[in-house]
């Protein structure tokens, strides 16, 4: 398909609506996402890097929240397809290695959301960039508000991860170390229409909302299962909304998929 022939499968006045409604969930989850992230920045300082003792317990509240987050979930899923992205690195799920790399333990998946956010940041201010050179035709400007929406919330879902880091002593993640980056970069360089963007976009949303649900079970802080928990159907969202952008209908399943979610093992850093 050429920049020419792609053509938006819903109005423009449909997709404002879903903007607007993804904005106000955001907004919405601010401020317990932010709590969420102060209070799992507390927990990790307080570890000291030490398995609590309570561990035990906090990984049964944490396959509870897993299953409750996976329905609410559900009820966004893009599509039943399993089919992995081209820039998904993940064929499995181990949890993060506890010993390995600058970020350990639970900062580890911590790093591992905030270069997912700063990727999807990326990748949607490329789409911003190819429209305004004209690489992509004719963007209707309901697209555009809706890239630049959820751009600004990755942002923000990235100001909040990095907090937690620089809490706990780390340095803050402002690039994308992912070992998928550069697939990532070449396929938004290949994009010729609206409609390219918006299949890549939806495999980034996918692997985002996945992994956070991933993450659910594989950190031992009940903060982070919280914080995870509130961003999780936000990304959801924008995968849902790119689904419809594609003339596609988001089908629910009985509980989402982490087939799609990226390892820990992504990490370059």
């Amino acid at each position: 398909m050429t920049a020419h022939d792609w053509e938006l499968q819903i109005s423009e006045g449909q997709l404002a609506r879903l903007t607007a409604e993804m904005d106000e969930a955001h907004r919405a989850t601010l401020p317990a996402m932010r709590t969420g992230a102060l209070d799992l920045g507390e927990e990790i300082r307080a570890r000291r890097g030490d398995e609590p003792r309570d561990a035990g317990r906090r990984r049964f509240l944490l396959g509870a929240g897993g299953a409750a987050l996976a329905l609410t979930l559900a009820a966004c899923s893009s599509s039943k397809s399993t089919s992995q992205p081209a820039s998904s690195g993940s064929a499995s799920m181990p949890a993060p290695d506890p010993a390995s790399g600058t970020y350990t333990g639970d900062l580890r998946v911590v790093a591992l959301a905030t270069a997912l956010e700063n990727q999807a940041v990326g990748a949607y201010q490329a789409a911003l960039d190819a429209a305004k050179a004209g690489k992509l035709g004719t963007v209707p400007p309901a697209v555009a508000t809706f890239v630049t929406t959820a751009m600004a919330q990755h942002a923000d879902h990235a100001k909040a991860w990095n907090a937690v880091l620089t809490g706990a002593g780390k340095p803050a993640i402002t690039n994308v170390p992912l070992t998928n980056q550069a697939g990532t970069v070449a396929a938004l360089g290949k994009a010729a229409s609206v409609g390219d963007v918006a299949k890549l976009a939806l495999q980034l949303e996918d692997q985002a909302a996945q992994t956070y649900l991933f993450a659910t079970y594989n950190v031992t802080s009940p903060a982070g299962i919280a914080t995870a928990a509130t961003i999780a159907p936000v990304e959801a969202m924008h995968a849902a909304i790119l689904t419809y952008v594609l003339g596609q209908y988001p089908v629910p399943d009985d509980f989402l998929p982490v087939d799609k979610a990226a390892s820990p093992t992504l990490l370059t850093v």
